[in-house]
């Protein structure tokens, strides 16, 4: 089990005020967000403890893995705490005569999860380039155009 990047503290020093149910509850998802983070980062051939433990740039990386795990934690809390009065809608439609209703819910698996921006913002995710010679045929520096 690894190291928890963010305590409630962090969350409550953000300006969200927490009930004692969902301190509980915070302290468990912020065990939960930080190893999903490192899941993640290891799919992405990442190593998130590595890159803290940097001398150089570990002290900048650690807070923003910090304000990454707080961000989902906090998504997810407000979808926890939404359920128990009325679900967050985020899209809704109606129809007419032979009524028919679509709603889509924000987070409506009540789970966390990281935005593609603050993967990117980690350097998880980087847009990749690449080619692949169809034919076979190698190009290598020492060859010139006929």
């Amino acid at each position: 089990m690894g190291a928890v990047y963010a305590a409630v503290s962090d969350i409550t020093a953000l300006g969200v005020k927490l009930t004692a149910e969902q301190q509980h509850s915070a302290e468990l998802l912020l065990e939960q967000a930080s190893a999903k983070l490192r899941l993640e980062a290891a799919s992405h051939g990442a190593d998130i403890d590595a890159l803290i433990a940097d001398t150089a740039t570990g002290g900048d990386y650690a807070l923003a893995v910090k304000s990454v795990v707080t961000s989902a934690v906090i998504r997810a809390l407000s979808a926890l705490s939404a359920s128990e009065q009325t679900a967050a809608v985020s899209q809704a439609s109606q129809s007419g005569l032979g009524y028919s209703a679509t709603w889509t819910y924000l987070n409506a698996g009540q789970s966390l999860y990281f935005l593609r921006n603050e993967l990117k913002e980690l350097g998880l995710m980087r847009q990749r380039y690449g080619a692949m010679e169809v034919y076979g045929y190698a190009v290598s520096d020492d060859d010139t155009d006929p």
